[in-house]
């Protein structure tokens, strides 16, 4: 394997996951480097991101600006980061020399998949490919939905419960009846459709660890009664997350949920 791609993000992250386990079943190298996310605010984002010294640390740095999405406070970007990525968010992959980049965790998958030298992660022809195109779209409203829920779950609201119950039915029937018709979401071969599922999903499923206080705020968890409703998801869910290709790569992420399903 050769590095080919580059990744800074806060850790651990499953949505870098997915560049990953992709990039081990179609040999692509990914080199991912970051750290916790409340200690990004003292790293340099770059293409050669770093630890600043607490000297260089100044809001008067050319380097400071405001965070804005998942961030507050100052950090500190370079220019040419934010020529990269002009949304200045994280995951931030960058091609080789590190004069392109690429945003969004799917976006960043496809890269992998398009430079693998095994396998058809991407399908067999462009038409293919644009199926599984679609099912990343429907995975990225998905997991939008969860980011938002999980990060406001502690306050969270009827109307924020609501949008969230809506967008899991909404995704898990499609991912159903997609399952119901093939071996795979896509089809009958593993694509990076299958990889983007298990990572997004596994980490919605952590709603489970706030289930004491959803109750104490009169909700429930929405995934309760998930392999009963829709069991071919779980299913899939759990065989994948299984194979080394990905619980190499997701260790003991879903250790706790096997758990309290047995």
């Amino acid at each position: 394997m050769s590095a080919v791609l580059k990744i800074f993000s806060y850790l651990p992250n499953p949505r870098v996951w997915k560049s990953i386990i992709a990039g081990r079943i179609s040999g692509v190298e990914v080199e991912v480097i970051g750290d916790k996310p409340n200690k990004l605010s003292t790293w340099l984002w770059d293409f050669n991101p770093r630890k600043m010294e607490e000297k260089e640390m100044s809001k008067d740095s050319s380097y400071a600006r405001i965070g804005k999405r998942g961030f507050s406070g100052i950090l500190y970007k370079t220019d040419e980061f934010l020529k990269a990525h002009p949304f200045g968010t994280v995951p931030a992959a960058f091609s080789p020399e590190g004069d392109i980049g690429v945003f969004e965790s799917n976006s960043i998958l496809r890269a992998v998949a398009r430079v693998g030298k095994h396998g058809e992660l991407y399908g067999k022809n462009n038409y293919e490919a644009s199926r599984i195109d679609s099912y990343l779209d429907a995975n990225l409203v998905f997991a939008r939905e969860a980011q938002v829920y999980l990060l406001e779950i502690e306050n969270l609201t009827q109307e924020g419960f609501d949008r969230m119950s809506a967008a899991y039915d909404f995704y898990l029937n499609g991912i159903e009846t997609s399952l119901a018709n093939s071996q795979y979401i896509a089809g009958n071969e593993l694509t990076i459709a299958d990889i983007s599922f298990v990572c997004d999903f596994a980490q919605f499923l952590r709603e489970g660890h706030y289930e004491e206080i959803l109750t104490e705020n009169g909700f429930g968890l929405i995934s309760k009664n998930g392999p009963k409703d829709y069991p071919l998801v779980f299913k899939h869910l759990l065989e994948l997350s299984d194979r080394k290709e990905f619980s190499s790569v997701m260790g003991t992420y879903l250790d706790w949920y096997r758990k309290k399903r047995n």
